[in-house]
């Protein structure tokens, strides 16, 4: 069988949260993301989703957009595949990137390959009849875990709560909500001179409370040095990105000079920078998001050398994702089995007002994960008339795709919803 792109579509899209979101080194009260769609010339669509930052992987919305629009996806017009496993080599070989025939690989370019990742594993998924909730083929560079690990969903781990840095009653309402929900695991956004929402936390959720800290690059190695010992003895178990992301010798003597958990985010998104946090000794974990790793093949890679170089895995995801990259989640998740120590994301109509995707995919009681959904690919509906309604910029190539998609089965949980 043989599949080939003929039709695609980019959206510039803004989902509106139900309250703005702050922390040290943004905030935003809108998704500010991409989708791009792309159709086979035997009707299947895909979808794949990217939410470009620049404190992140340096790539504005704006830049993303363009790159994709004239660099990317006239190039991907025409390509055929002939089996799953095919799609999953040309992925492991992109590593996050575009082909260096495309896009010079030193044009930061990983958040708006992760449109690309993930719309090309929906459509080719839905062509060749694989249902990715199952975890992804194994038997290819990138896809084999550590031994010790086998796939499936980890025993014991649950979906936290992030906490705002915005601070005052409505960090009391969401961790009251949090508490109600049975969520005892938290992630409390800090900024240099700011340390009430960990006393907060402590004192609403309760001594058990599993509590980490992320100052998303607000502090200097002076600020730290002495924030980190005062947190640690409030209970905080880690520290995330507490320094600049390109301190990799500062994050590298704090770890050393503390003995406290250091955990990389804006530090590490690709091969490159997780081999330098590696080679420093900089981090005892990574903050791995799809979003910023290149894809879903990408990020797989990434978690397969950090735990082969000892390092835990703490998955996240960015501000404003839908449930398509949560459902790429759940993959990751999923085919990993295990070496994660805290999970973030699926949260769905919780931040966004709306969710173009179905079935949406959040996290139940107690941070249970979302029940997966079901059909090929990864087993979800885009409801194109919430993202036009919520489009901006586009841009379309190859043959015209129809409004309406095929819809495969899904399967909604109503828990929690």
């Amino acid at each position: 069988m043989t599949s080939r792109i003929r039709g695609a579509d980019l959206f510039e899209v803004d989902l509106p949260f139900h309250h703005a979101f702050r922390h040290a080194a943004a905030e935003r009260a809108t998704s500010s993301s991409l989708f791009v769609r792309l159709m086979t010339d035997d009707g299947h669509c895909g979808y794949g989703e990217a939410l470009p930052r620049t404190y992140v992987t340096g790539e504005a919305r704006e830049t993303a957009f363009d790159l994709l629009a004239t660099r990317v996806l006239p190039r991907l017009l025409g390509t055929t595949f002939t089996s799953f496993p095919e799609v999953q080599q040309f992925l492991t070989d992109c590593d996050g990137r575009a082909p260096a025939a495309w896009v010079d690989p030193a044009v930061p370019q990983v958040a708006a390959w992760t449109a690309i990742d993930l719309a090309l594993l929906d459509v080719f998924g839905r062509a060749f009849a694989v249902e990715l909730q199952a975890g992804l083929p194994a038997g290819l560079p990138g896809t084999a875990v550590a031994p010790a690990v086998e796939a499936g969903w980890p025993r014991g781990l649950r979906y936290s709560l992030v906490l705002s840095g915005e601070g005052g009653a409505r960090s009391v309402v969401s961790l009251l909500k949090a508490r109600a929900y049975g969520l005892d695991d938290v992630k409390v956004k800090v900024d240099r001179h700011s340390e009430a929402g960990v006393r907060l936390a402590r004192r609403v959720l309760g001594q058990h409370a599993r509590i980490r800290v992320d100052s998303n690059m607000a502090w200097s190695r002076a600020d730290a040095r002495a924030a980190m010992p005062r947190l640690a003895r409030q209970g905080v178990e880690s520290f995330e990105q507490p320094l600049a992301a390109g301190d990799v010798e500062g994050l590298a003597r704090l770890s050393a000079e503390t003995g406290l958990a250091i955990v990389a985010d804006e530090s590490f998104h690709d091969r490159s920078s997780l081999a330098r946090l590696i080679a420093a000794g900089a981090c005892g974990a990574v903050n791995v998001r799809i979003a910023k790793c290149g894809g879903l093949v990408a990020a797989l890679a990434r978690c397969c050398e950090a735990l082969g170089a000892g390092l835990r895995l703490h998955v996240g995801c960015l501000v404003g994702e839908t449930s398509q990259l949560s459902a790429a989640q759940l993959v990751l998740v999923q085919t990993l089995g295990g070496g994660i120590d805290h999970l973030e994301g699926c949260f769905g109509e919780r931040l966004l007002r709306t969710d173009p995707v179905r079935p949406r995919l959040q996290f139940r009681r107690g941070g249970l994960p979302p029940l997966p959904p079901r059909g090929p690919g990864f087993g979800t509906t885009v409801e194109m008339d919430a993202i036009l309604r919520h489009c901006g910029r586009r841009a379309a190539f190859g043959q015209p795709i129809p409004a309406v998609a095929p819809r495969p089965e899904i399967r909604e949980s109503r828990e929690g919803a």
